[in-house]
């Protein structure tokens, strides 16, 4: 069966749907941190005899390494309702970063080399803290979020930050797929618990270390930054993206070639498709990451 398109999964995921967040914010969380570890633990007969930790900040790790191993089936709609308020709660706490305030690359750099420096942005910070229509997830082929509990990729933390809802509609869309996802290929989904209204997930190419960068590499890279525009432009909701840079971390795609290739990709896409969007934002985590793109739009 082929890939599947936008309008065959879109009603299974009820994507047309808003999603509405919880209004209750909690100011006491290890109350009900302790019970939701307590309803995860008693799903699995190894899992009773785990013991729940003191400290509220090893607890919550606990809840979500379980959510993280977790596989997709549906929760209890009380548990739901509670892992939520959670969420949103812990999310007004983090801060959310307005992407429509940021400064573009034409306000900090003079004269970029790029025909649209004056819609893309450049910001190093937490992704899950970022208001944007969309926000782009650097998946894998199984679709499904990070099973490693508290792994540090962006998978795992788009997937814990937006709760196990995503998980599920991401499982959906993969069993009427009935076929892994193609490297270089887009899915979308709501964001849930996240700022952003949608996440864009993209299976990026894979270089094993210490191999040489091919050709087909580089343009499998810039097939995930063109399917993710292609699919956000379906939306007319979506008018910001924000862009992790993908492929860049456990997936070992060199860093410089990446930024190059993100900028570029994205340059030429909004020449051949004007004012599909209003802003793009290459989101980066580390200093190096900073680096990497500033220098292109420097170039």
């Amino acid at each position: 069966m082929p890939q599947l398109k936008l309008k065959e999964y879109s009603s299974l995921i009820q994507l047309r749907d808003p999603y509405t967040p919880s209004s209750f914010y909690l100011s006491e969380k290890e109350e009900l941190v302790n019970e939701l570890v307590g309803t995860l633990l008693k799903e699995k007969d190894e899992l009773k005899k785990l013991d729940i930790p003191r400290a509220y900040a090893d607890k919550r790790n606990l809840l979500r390494g379980l959510l993280n191993r977790r596989e997709p089936h549906p929760l209890d709609s009380k548990f739901l309702q509670k892992l939520n308020s959670l969420l949103q709660t812990e999310s007004k706490e983090k801060g959310v970063v307005e992407g429509e305030q940021l400064e573009t690359v034409s306000d900090v750099v003079p004269d970029p080399p790029f025909t649209h420096s004056d819609q893309f942005i450049l910001w190093q910070g937490d992704i899950t803290q970022l208001k944007a229509d969309a926000i782009v997830n650097a998946a894998n082929k199984y679709m499904l979020g990070c099973f490693q509990p508290l792994h540090a990729c962006i998978d795992n933390a788009i997937h814990s930050a937006a709760g196990p809802q995503l998980r599920e509609d991401c499982e959906r869309i993969m069993l009427m797929q009935k076929e892994l996802e193609e490297t270089g290929g887009a899915k979308i989904t709501r964001g849930y618990n996240l700022p952003a209204e949608f996440v864009l997930h993209t299976v990026g190419p894979i270089v094993p270390k210490g191999t040489q960068l091919t050709e087909e590499q580089k343009e499998e890279l810039a097939s995930c930054y063109r399917s993710c525009l292609e699919l956000a432009n379906e939306m007319e909701e979506i008018k910001t993206i924000a862009f992790c840079a993908i492929s860049t971390g456990v997936f070992g795609f060199p860093k410089p070639e990446a930024a190059s290739i993100a900028v570029r990709t994205v340059d030429e896409w909004l020449t051949t498709h004007p004012n599909s969007f209003e802003r793009i934002i290459f989101n980066v985590f580390s200093n190096e990451d900073y680096n990497q793109y500033l220098k292109i739009f420097q170039s």
